[in-house]
């Protein structure tokens, strides 16, 4: 397993190497996060074959490394803002959602235990412990310092926009907030940001996806539940361009919702020339990387992002770096994967380019990728240009 891991991450490397000058944050052992890449990929710039070398990026990889280093307590799980999708000098990024006080507490305290109490970060953190104020004064002073990375990470990869998948405000466990987010953070620490709730269905809900013979069109999400609290938040001035009636989306069914979301981000994507954006649900290996996937192969079909790549390349970098490298190992064994089917055979519905056109592609390049009964994603060489014939992908 571990040689099939290592091939998977050489040939990632591979297809990054043909369109970007990239950098390494080094996550060998999982010293940064555990079902994050042994190698993660931080593309820095466009490249040609003629012209690898022509400047630098702003972005130091030393102080990168060293952010997410202080940064990585501050969410769930510990999987930190990471830079993913680089459009147009903007970085699209992926994470989980902030980390509530008991994970806090407990990740720093383990950290301090097996790192024989010479942990950076929880260094910071025992600065605040040895203050004298009460208890609600040391953890919002311990928020301070672990959010307060967080943010400055965020600035460093210049993101001005978060996209909050979840459908509640805090996930509630046993009667405990295990979660937070953004929109609910009491000091307002993130308000620097342009926060937009867009509660999407998690992994379960897409069981009845499978149930229904895998099909989407007519499923719509149960809104009534007790635990979902979270309202769509968008800010008018994204919601006004899009010709969609933003006030119905309780009635959408999953085809509609996914592909307005979709819209949505690309058009956050497409109206700012400088600031990035984070995508996140709560843990970020389910709805997260449907989301990211579905960028990466849109903006691709555009010519927008890795342009050498071929249809079998392109889907081959997405399934591995997007979803198995990111942890669609551990979402496996513990929940259902038909989230992860029905990210694939959505891009049938996909009619949207970054343009708002296809231009002189005819059909959509996308419908060359399709999943048959069997389970195995295929592409279909109906693209000379882009194809080189039609093949086994999964």
């Amino acid at each position: 397993m571990y040689f099939q891991v290592e091939r998977i991450e050489e040939h990632c490397l591979e297809l990054f190497d043909r369109d970007y000058k990239y950098s390494i944050i080094h996550n060998t052992n999982g010293e940064v996060c555990g079902h994050y890449p042994r190698k993660i990929v931080f593309l820095e710039y466009e490249s040609s074959d003629s012209n690898k070398e022509s400047f630098e990026s702003t972005v130091q990889i030393s102080k990168l490394q060293d952010l997410v280093n202080r940064s990585k307590m501050a969410r769930c799980r510990g999987r930190f803002v990471c830079p993913v999708i680089l459009y147009n000098g903007k970085h699209v990024c992926r994470s989980s959602t902030l980390a509530g006080w008991g994970e806090l507490y407990g990740r720093t305290g383990y950290n301090y235990i097996f790192s024989g109490g010479s942990d950076d970060t929880f260094g910071d953190a025992e600065e605040v412990l040895e203050d004298d104020c009460a208890v609600g004064n040391n953890d919002s002073q311990l928020f301070d310092k672990v959010r307060g990375s967080d943010i400055k990470l965020l600035k460093y990869l210049s993101v001005r926009y978060i996209c909050d998948l979840m459908v509640e405000k805090k996930k509630v466990k046993f009667g405990l907030n295990v979660t937070s987010s953004e929109k609910v953070d009491k000091a307002h620490r993130y308000a620097d940001f342009t926060l937009l709730s867009v509660p999407y269905p998690g992994c379960e809900f897409f069981r009845e996806y499978k149930d229904r013979d895998y099909t989407a069109e007519g499923l719509v999400f149960n809104w009534n539940q007790d635990y979902v609290d979270a309202p769509l938040t968008i800010p008018d001035f994204f919601t006004r361009n899009l010709n969609i009636n933003w006030s119905e989306y309780r009635s959408w069914d999953l085809v509609q919702q996914t592909q307005n979301y979709l819209k949505l981000l690309l058009h956050i994507i497409n109206s700012d020339d400088e600031n990035g954006l984070l995508v996140h649900c709560i843990s970020g290996w389910d709805r997260t990387p449907l989301f990211v996937s579905l960028l990466r192969l849109s903006l691709w079909a555009d010519r927008a992002v890795h342009a050498s790549l071929e249809p079998s390349e392109i889907l081959y970098l997405t399934i591995a770096y997007d979803w198995f490298l990111f942890g669609l190992v551990l979402f496996l064994f513990h929940l259902n994967i038909y989230i992860f089917f029905f990210c694939f055979n959505f891009l049938k519905h996909i009619v949207l380019c970054v343009s708002g056109k296809c231009g002189g592609w005819g059909d959509h390049p996308l419908e060359i990728f399709y999943i048959r009964s069997n389970g195995f994603i295929y592409c279909r060489g109906s693209f000379a240009s882009r194809t080189s014939g039609a093949g086994r992908l999964l």
